[in-house]
């Protein structure tokens, strides 16, 4: 589980130890006893370098040239007549993984405290631990000195700790001019199992833990996505999962002559055979530039699609359609691992799966909006299943506030009043075509009010989107009126 080495680039003796081996950890020794973590897993964060000084170690530091002055005593800690509390702290890019050039500086933080309870002048947290944790883009600080020191010196007391100390009215001070830890270990580990993947994935079917409304799944096979369709969509109803097809035998991203059957076979595969209107099922992969690795990569269009709907949100609302070449334009598209013709296209999408087309000077679109619901209905397009969760959520919402009320004439009236505005605005913004709410002595009888339940029917007419278009063209004479035709 630890390994240890010595690490050439700090001042002092120390050993680098794998707390987690997914992610590059330094950890030392003595009055250098600091654990910093890097906040991106895997190899990625090797090579990150943490440096930090005090008053001690000021002179003679590398990267005192890019703060203003040395650090001291901050205003906090002379309240208290403590001195060396402040700390200057810099995170270096070591092998230019992040900035592209090695040695570049990416964060500083200046006039930091080692108290606990110090704080600015605008009253903010300047505890140098969570000055780091909250702000840093990088790191993680674990752990400060506890060993090698005297204990009423002793990093992350209060100043009144330390004042309650006879003749320590000091924090303890670095024994070198500053210290310099270089982040190693980063492990990435092995891929995860697929049932530890339907693990992860069953933390979200908690409702009231987590708020979620798009579900990614990413590259898993037909079983997983299955899994999380049956087991977080449809038990929580309230979201969706994007789904993009895989071999049903080997899992690998589908390619060959007979890529079109290949995909509707996934589709009908014993493994994925499922019929929700909580799922979308797109036609494949995408070729995309991995700007962290400087490479080309094949990713699965789920990602995009999910984003075309969160982008959708965010121009329009969610019961309008994320497909078209409207609001269904997807980027960073090299190419396509699959772009479907005309008759591909109808075949897919008879089977329940909304291609992605790369047409000549218009992009790359995604061209369909269905659901994986089998039998047709309303909730066999992407839309409508949306606003309904959207209106299902809001207004669930809103039914909570009617908990422990009276049922009776007032309440109802006040629930009526809640909603009917909520969908006259929903139906301004071209969500419903019309709405019914029914919360009244009809549906809430006196046996309903006996078994202390409230009853509400609301009736929706959804906006439905366009998925078919018929144009006709007609000659006709010259001495023709178009009104008489018309």
């Amino acid at each position: 589980m630890a390994t240890s080495a010595t690490n050439a680039s700090t001042s002092t003796s120390a050993s680098i130890i794998n707390r987690d081996s997914y992610y590059a950890t330094y950890e030392s020794t003595g009055i250098s006893g600091h654990v910093f973590t890097a906040k991106y897993p895997g190899s990625l964060g090797n090579g990150l370098i943490v440096s930090i000084c005090d008053s001690d170690g000021w002179t003679s530091w590398a990267y005192k040239s890019l703060f203003d002055s040395a650090p001291g005593q901050s205003s906090a800690a002379a309240e208290y007549n403590v001195t060396k509390d402040e700390l200057h702290v810099v995170v270096v890019d070591g092998k230019g993984t992040f900035s592209g050039q090695s040695g570049t500086v990416l964060e500083k933080f200046a006039f930091v405290s080692k108290a606990s309870n110090a704080r600015r002048s605008d009253g903010s947290n300047n505890f140098y631990k969570d000055v780091i944790n909250t702000q840093s883009k990088y790191i993680w600080w674990t752990g400060y000195p506890t060993s090698g020191i005297d204990a009423n010196q002793a990093w992350g007391q209060t100043f009144q700790q330390v004042v309650d100390a006879a003749g320590a009215d000091v924090f303890a001070a670095m024994t070198s001019p500053g210290i310099t830890f270089t982040l190693a270990n980063g492990n990435n580990g092995t891929n995860p199992t697929e049932g530890q993947i339907q693990t992860a994935y069953a933390l979200y079917a908690n409702t009231e833990l987590y708020d979620i409304s798009l579900v990614i799944t990413g590259k898993v096979t037909a079983a997983t996505a299955k899994y999380v369709i049956d087991n977080v969509a449809e038990v929580r109803k309230d979201c969706m999962v994007f789904v993009s097809p895989v071999d049903a035998s080997t899992g690998a991203m589908i390619t060959g002559a007979a890529i079109a059957t290949d995909t509707v076979a996934f589709r009908n595969s014993v493994n994925f055979n499922v019929n929700s209107s909580y799922a979308v099922l797109d036609s494949g992969f995408k070729y995309q530039y991995d700007r962290y690795n400087d490479k080309y990569r094949w990713v699965p269009l789920n990602g995009d699609i999910a984003g075309l709907c969160a982008r959708t949100d965010y121009t329009n609302d969610a019961w309008w359609s994320p497909g078209g070449l409207n609001r269904g334009q997807i980027k960073n598209v090299v190419k396509l691992s699959f772009n479907p013709n005309k008759a591909e296209r109808d075949t897919l999408y008879k089977a329940g799966i909304n291609p992605v087309v790369s047409f000549p000077g218009q992009g790359t679109v995604l061209f369909g909006d269905k659901t994986l619901l089998t039998k047709p209905s309303a909730f066999d397009r992407i839309n409508v299943r949306r606003l309904f969760i959207v209106l299902e959520k809001a207004i669930a919402t809103a039914a909570k506030f009617q908990l422990f009320e009276f049922n009776d004439d007032m309440t109802r009236a006040q629930f009526r009043s809640m909603i009917e505005p909520f969908l006259r605005d929903v139906q301004g913004r071209r969500g419903v075509v019309d709405f019914r709410v029914v919360c009244d002595a009809t549906n809430n009888t006196g046996e309903v009010i006996d078994r202390n339940e409230f009853v509400a029917d609301i009736y929706i007419k959804p906006a439905r989107s366009i998925n078919f278009i018929t144009l006709n063209f007609v000659a006709v004479r010259s001495g023709i009126s178009f009104n008489e035709i018309a």
